[in-house]
Parts: C-alpha cells; sequence; structure tokens
C-alpha cells in the first residue's frame, strides 16, 4: 500500500529566506545613523520599503492564483500584509532602535564625557546592532496582536488560501 505524501511546505522566500533580512535594512540605518549620512538611512527605509511592497505584491499574486479567489480576497491579503509588514518590518523596529540609540548616546555622553564623541557613537552602534535580534519577535507578536484584535476584527481574519 502506497503511503500518502504530504505536499512539502512551500518556501515563502519573503519569510523563509535570507530575503528576509531586507526587512530589516532599516533596523541597520538606524544603528548606524549616529556614524552615517542621514541619505543612507534614508536609502535603508528605501531598500526596507521594497521588501514590503515586494511582499504584499507576492502575496497578493498568490491569492489570485487560488480557485475560489476573487478582487475582495486578493485585496485582503494585499492589505494584511502592507499594514502587517509596515508595521512590523519598518515603522516599529525602526523607532525602536532609533529611541535605544538616541537614549544611549546621550546616556554615554552624561556616564563617560571623557570618552572621545567617536568612540561613544560606535558603541552606540553597537548596541543598536545588538539588540535587533531581541527585538524582532516581540515586535512581530505585538504587530501580530494589535492586528488581530484591530483590522483582521473587521476583514474577518487573516487572509488565508481557500480550503
Amino acid at each position: 500500500m502506497a503511503e500518502d505524501k504530504k505536499p512539502a511546505a512551500e518556501v515563502d522566500i519573503y519569510r523563509d529566506t535570507p530575503v528576509r533580512f531586507l526587512g530589516y535594512a532599516n533596523e541597520v540605518g538606524e544603528a548606524f545613523r549616529a556614524l552615517v549620512s542621514v541619505g543612507f538611512v534614508r536609502a535603508t527605509y528605501g531598500v526596507a520599503s521594497a521588501y514590503v511592497l515586494a511582499d504584499t505584491a507576492d502575496k497578493a499574486t498568490k491569492m489570485s492564483k487560488e480557485k475560489d479567489s476573487d478582487s475582495s480576497k486578493v485585496a485582503l491579503a494585499a492589505f494584511d500584509t502592507l499594514v502587517w509588514q509596515a508595521f512590523a518590518s519598518v515603522i516599529v523596529p525602526g523607532f525602536t532602535i532609533n529611541r535605544i540609540c538616541a537614549f544611549s548616546l546621550t546616556g554615554l555622553a552624561r556616564a563617560l564625557p571623557h570618552v572621545a564623541e567617536s568612540s561613544r557613537k560606535w558603541a552606540t552602534t553597537g548596541v543598536g546592532l545588538g539588540v535587533i535580534p531581541f527585538i524582532i519577535h516581540p515586535i512581530d507578536n505585538l504587530i501580530h496582536f494589535v492586528m488581530d484584535n484591530t483590522t483582521r476584527k473587521y476583514i474577518g481574519g487573516v487572509p488565508s488560501k481557500p480550503e
């Protein structure tokens, strides 16, 4: 008797591969803000925003190819992805790293005024880069929680493929 094989889970390049790290570009930019030009930081937001838009287009395209899909399902999938990614990949983590680095730089200036400013800026960048891995999952979970209790209630849950 042949064994029933489950189909392999589809790899989502925007969430399951190193492409996901493009969504963190602005966090790296914020960590380096004290050392680089504002143009560089803005460019990192451009990279992260392009990632968000690409993932949104990908999820809308995938929904449009489902057999029971219609334009409203496609729009809801795009909306949910866009809002979630915008908040979880760009807005909240960018703000968080910005504030951590700003407070770190100010705190180091007060605590260690005799240390060269360039050294304090490098230390701030190190702090910013160091906290990125620790803020990702809490922010993702927070955005899921907030959306599950706001927008997703209105749109009827997380858009998913028809069964």
